[in-house]
């Protein structure tokens, strides 16, 4: 693992009487002005800069008007499942008189608006039909809706593909000719804004002259989780909503189905991070989609009853207790797959399969994969009817979802589908094909990336002096978030003395270190630490890469290092 410092623009920007070191750490992230740093809900890109938003509120408006049955079709991750909550909960709160969602199970119909989901949909008798974070690349299963007299909304963020559906509205920031500035929305995040403009037509229209005006700020709980777990850059719209959504959950005003899933995982809410998002809420949340169905966890964040979420809370927390017990046995059956290949003889490409894998589960295989081995990974496993489904990971440099696209044009039949983004991706291939992919997609990685490209690396924001550890860093660094994809939270190096050291749990390692000039005395952990190596007692010198962080123990707060490197000095 290589540490190298973080990138600085020549000239660091004004950004108000922030401390030299918050001014450093946000110009290393790209601000560029004090407004960037503004998180208040005024700050947002105004919602009339996507294209398509009038013809969506057109459809919505009439069906409020005429009291249409609204079925909202999502996605089995985080983002589906919270956008799926947002849709049927705003779209109650201004009026809509029935609406319902539908989730695809993703090991019975896969991904998306399909025909088969289309039929499936038929059943609830709806009349106007809303995708949210998927569609834009489902032209078979919109064109099924229309075929059926149904008027069909498509919300979503994903890259749209060489055709769009004929849907009567589809609002997305990726489709051609948006002109909306934040292309990193999430799919919770395109619904939310369709639903408020939907709340500034609906006023216009004088809806409530004689009635309060919905506070649909009361989702943003929701938002902010689906837009963290779904690792969407957090550029500045999306810090806002992040940053707003984090503060009603820390005030106590979250939705019962989130107090209670951060009850069940012994967290504080009024702590609450946007890391604590990503890895302790998405997590319990995904649990469902990917090792049932994800209509427990939606129904979970839907309840007002905090009884009954407490309840769900505890089976997605089972789930997940069951999906970290399967998704560590497939990296061991990973990790033997490769151990005899020396790392100069493994493909830039990684494409791993297993018959006995588990659908739900190769996205976070591929993910740590990837981690382990600094380079594009794709886990496969059987989808049935002779398919295999894969899940790949990318690393920074190439994106992973215009790599398939192609493979898939030099080898026409070789990829059944295919899509995601840069960095995520998901593909559908006969099992036969597996060896001519496997062969394919390492060649494409061959031609973007070099042998240096797959050396592991740090970005680091510099040492710390000896007196910057301290209390009111750590909490002033916690606060200057929220931090995240491509808005990383600030990581910082330097050599320590080890003077304790001793594993918990399994593979977590608890330090107590010194500085390197002996005068401060730290405590630091680093979590799913190599066993092969730790603990050494012979280890006298450690060089880290780390996060200051504040550790509360029985109401005590001290500086703890949050250890996201570490090897012997």
């Amino acid at each position: 693992m290589r540490i190298d410092p973080r990138p600085l623009p020549a000239v660091l920007p004004f950004l108000g009487e922030l401390p030299p070191l918050l001014t450093r750490l946000y110009a290393a992230r790209g601000v560029t002005s004090q407004d960037e740093l503004d998180k208040s809900l005024a700050r947002l890109i105004p919602y009339q800069q996507l294209k398509g938003i009038e013809a969506a509120v057109d459809l919505l408006v009439t069906a409020l008007e005429q009291r249409q049955r609204i079925l909202i079709v999502g996605d089995f991750d985080a983002d589906g499942a919270t956008a799926s909550t947002v849709g049927t909960l705003g779209l109650r709160l201004l009026g809509a008189a029935h609406v319902d969602y539908l989730v695809p199970n993703r090991f019975e119909y896969g991904y998306g608006l399909t025909p088969e989901i289309v039929a499936v949909a038929l059943q609830r008798e709806p009349q106007l039909l809303i995708t949210v974070d998927n569609g834009i690349s489902s032209v078979e299963g919109v064109a099924a809706a229309k075929a059926a007299g149904l008027k069909v909304l498509v919300t979503d963020h994903h890259l749209p593909g060489d055709e769009l559906p004929a849907a009567d509205a589809i609002v997305n920031p990726n489709q051609p000719g948006c002109g909306f500035p934040s292309k990193a929305l999430a799919g919770v995040g395109v619904i939310f804004y369709v639903l408020m403009a939907l709340r500034a037509r609906l006023r216009s229209l004088g809806w409530y002259d004689k009635q309060p005006q919905p506070n649909i700020g009361e989702l943003l709980d929701l938002v902010a989780l689906g837009s963290v777990a779904d690792v969407v850059p957090l550029d500045a719209n999306n810090r806002i909503l992040v940053y707003q959504g984090l503060e009603r959950i820390r005030a106590g005003r979250a939705r019962p189905g989130i107090k209670a899933i951060l009850e069940v995982a012994k967290r504080d809410h009024a702590r609450i991070t946007s890391t604590d998002l990503g890895f302790i809420l998405g997590p319990r949340l995904n649990a469902a989609g990917r090792l049932d169905d994800m209509s427990l966890g939606i129904e979970c964040l839907l309840t007002s009853d905090f009884a009954l979420a407490r309840e769900m809370a505890a089976q997605l927390d089972g789930m997940n207790q069951d999906r970290k017990a399967i998704e560590q046995g497939m990296q061991r059956e990973a990790l033997a797959q490769l151990k005899d290949l020396p790392l100069e003889s493994m493909p830039f490409g990684l494409c791993l399969f297993d018959p006995e894998w588990h659908q739900g589960v190769i996205g976070i295989l591929a993910s740590r994969m990837k981690e382990r081995y600094f380079r594009p990974t794709i886990a496969f496993a059987d989808a049935g009817d002779g398919l295999l489904k894969g899940s790949g990971r990318s690393v920074p440099g190439f994106h992973i979802r215009d790599a398939l696209a192609v493979v898939a044009s030099q080898h026409p039949n070789l990829i059944a589908k295919y899509g995601g983004h840069a960095m995520a991706a998901g593909l559908t291939l006969p099992e036969a094909n597996f060896p001519l992919f496997a062969q394919a997609f390492d060649a494409e990685v061959r031609r973007q990336l070099r042998e240096e490209d797959l050396t592991g690396r740090l970005l680091s924001d510099g040492t710390l002096a000896v007196e910057e550890f301290h209390l009111e860093l750590a909490r002033a660094l916690r606060n200057a978030g929220p931090w995240g994809q491509h808005f990383p939270e600030p990581l910082f190096h330097g050599v320590f003395q080890l003077v304790e050291q001793r594993v918990v749990g399994e593979r977590h390692l608890k330090v107590v270190l010194k500085s390197e000039c002996g005068a401060v005395k730290l405590d630091g952990i680093a979590f799913g630490i190599d066993r092969e190596v730790w603990p050494n007692p012979t280890i006298r010198w450690v060089e880290l890469a780390y996060k200051l962080d504040v550790n509360e123990f029985r109401g005590q707060e001290t500086v703890q290092l949050m250890i996201a490197h570490i090897e012997p000095r």
